[in-house]
């Protein structure tokens, strides 16, 4: 045990079926003999004592299924809490942000109307500006080649 080697377990001739010739015999005696029980009780003490497996192996499976059942627990309430969320957001806060939206929707509109008709009102007024400054050059420059004209027309004196 000390060596960390592997152990060869002891068992008997009998037990183990190995045996040198043609009539098998128990070297030990009887399978109900002392020396039988003793090799079967240290067999068990052995196994108790030094081969732990079976108890890590318990305590493993006891670890894992505690922590699934509380992982289990606590993405069941946070699962809870995410459908509660959705619900409530569903329900009430959609609703009122689609509410609002729309109000806020209809006041822009509102707004943007207002302003598309003061523009028209705009270009109207400066088109008609524009229309009446074209006119009046239109006129002064009229009057002014009549002016040219008459200016430059030669004087003919005829006698």
């Amino acid at each position: 045990m000390s060596g960390g080697g592997t152990e060869t377990p002891v068992v008997c001739e009998a037990a183990s079926g190995g045996g040198g010739g043609g009539k098998k015999k128990d070297s030990l005696g009887t399978a109900g003999s002392p020396a039988h029980l003793i090799i079967k009780d240290l067999g068990e003490i052995h196994s108790r004592l030094l081969d732990h497996r079976p108890v890590i192996q318990g305590e493993t499976r006891y670890f894992v299924k505690e922590f699934e059942e509380k992982r289990g627990l606590r993405e069941m309430r946070v699962l809870e809490n995410l459908k509660n969320m959705i619900h409530e957001t569903n329900e009430h806060t959609l609703p009122a942000c689609r509410e609002t939206m729309h109000d806020s929707l209809n006041h822009v509109l509102q707004r943007l109307q207002a302003a598309t008709d003061s523009v028209c009102r705009l270009q109207q007024r400066e088109q008609e500006r524009n229309k009446k400054t074209f006119s009046h050059l239109c006129k002064t420059s009229l009057e002014r080649s009549d002016l040219h004209f008459v200016i430059e027309k030669p004087c003919v004196m005829t006698i």
